[in-house]
Formats: structure tokens, C-alpha cells, sequence
């Protein structure tokens, strides 16, 4: 009974910040799937990732907000490519996978979309099944963010840029380094609708270092 009570509280806690929540509202009025679009919304503003004709790799883009965003910004003229286990409903200039990218399938699906041409931006919003121990899903975690360092590095051009959303704790400063390793400049960024109570922030990596990047793209090798 104690427990079934906390999980009601801890519930009710989570919809009333949620439907309270003025990013919440404002995503509802200007027609964003989320409010993780205002995220993207702010560090475009502030590092002008997006641009009309690029191409672009969502990985973990359900519901989609990523990719309107990146729609609009490039003002339609351009690919973008999307993955995630969740259905990403159709939208115009968007082609999207409902796959586990760890999985060949995914990876095989990008190869043939992008047609051995290279990638502009690659930005993975991606975070593992919550299975309640923290340490186990920051590690898993941090996996997939290390599976979409590789893919940003065989596929990006040399001018291209990662944006990736990561959690600090353990193995940030592990995975900060690898990033470190393979692009020119990394960058940190919070933005304001990311809620203060989180510690997700974003490492934005641009251009890939020419000592890390293959000379033709390659799919990424996955057991």
C-alpha cells in the first residue's frame, strides 16, 4: 500500500508539472508534437545547425518534434532521416524507420536512404527503457550514445556536426572525452526548456577530426 501511494503521488506530481508546464502549452499552440522542439529551437538560434538543402539523421526522433523543427528550418529543401522503436507519424519532407538503431536493420535502412552520400548533421535524442536502476540506464545510455558517435563520425562531412542529448553522472566525462577526440570544437549546451530538476544537457560536436573519420562513409559494425 506505501508503495502504491508514492507511485499515485509521484504520478499526479509528474501530469500536474506537465500540464503546467509553459513549454508544454506553447509546443500545444504552435503545432509541435513536443516540447523537446523548443530545445532544438534554441540551440539552432544560438549555433545555426540548420540550413536549407542539408541532409539530416534523427536518431531517437519519435514523436517527431526534432523533425519539424529541421523541416521548417531548412524550409523543406532537403532529406531528413529518422529512427526510433516508437512509430514517427508521417509528416512532409520526413522519411522515417520504426527500428531499434543497434539493430542491422537500421543501419542497413540509413545505408540505402542516404545512398553513400554523407550526412550534414546527425542529432540523437535517443535514452534507453527505464528499468528503475539508475547506474544499469546511464551505462545503457551511454552505449547509445557511443553507437551515435560512430555513426556521426563514418558519415558526416567534414564541415557536419553531432548534437546529442546526454545525462551528467557517470560516464558524462568518459563520453565527453570520446567526443573531445573526434570533432575540432565541443560544446556544451542547456537550454532553458530543458527543466532545471534535469540533468540532461547536450554535447554539440563540429567538425569531425580527419584522423577519426573514414575516408568513405561505412556502416557501422554491430554484434
Amino acid at each position: 500500500m506505501v508503495h502504491k501511494a508514492k507511485r499515485t503521488k509521484s504520478g499526479r506530481a509528474w501530469m500536474h508539472e506537465h500540464v503546467t508546464d509553459p513549454y508544454v502549452k506553447k509546443a500545444q499552440q504552435d503545432g509541435y508534437r513536443s516540447r523537446a522542439a523548443y530545445k532544438l529551437l534554441e540551440i539552432d538560434a544560438r549555433d545555426h545547425l540548420l540550413h536549407p538543402g542539408m541532409t539530416v539523421v534523427d536518431l531517437g526522433a519519435a514523436p517527431g518534434s526534432w523533425c519539424q523543427v529541421a523541416v521548417q528550418r531548412m524550409k523543406r529543401q532537403g532529406k531528413v532521416l529518422a529512427i526510433d522503436l516508437l512509430p514517427v507519424a508521417a509528416m512532409p519532407g520526413v522519411e522515417s524507420l520504426e527500428s531499434d538503431f543497434t539493430e542491422a536493420e537500421a543501419l542497413a535502412w540509413l545505408e540505402e536512404k542516404l545512398e553513400n552520400g554523407a550526412v550534414d548533421l546527425v542529432l540523437s535524442d535517443m535514452a534507453p527503457n527505464i528499468s528503475g536502476i539508475p547506474l544499469r540506464d546511464q551505462a545503457r545510455h551511454y552505449e547509445l550514445c557511443e553507437l551515435a558517435l560512430d555513426f556521426a563520425v563514418n558519415w558526416l562531412k567534414p564541415d557536419g556536426a553531432f548534437l546529442v542529448k546526454v545525462f551528467q553522472g557517470v560516464g558524462f566525462e568518459d563520453f565527453r572525452a570520446q567526443v573531445r577526440e573526434a570533432f575540432e570544437q565541443v560544446l556544451i549546451r542547456k537550454p532553458d526548456a530543458s527543466r532545471d530538476r534535469s540533468n540532461e544537457v547536450y554535447l554539440l560536436g563540429r567538425r569531425p577530426l580527419a584522423g577519426r573519420r573514414r575516408d568513405k562513409p561505412a556502416t557501422l559494425g554491430l554484434e
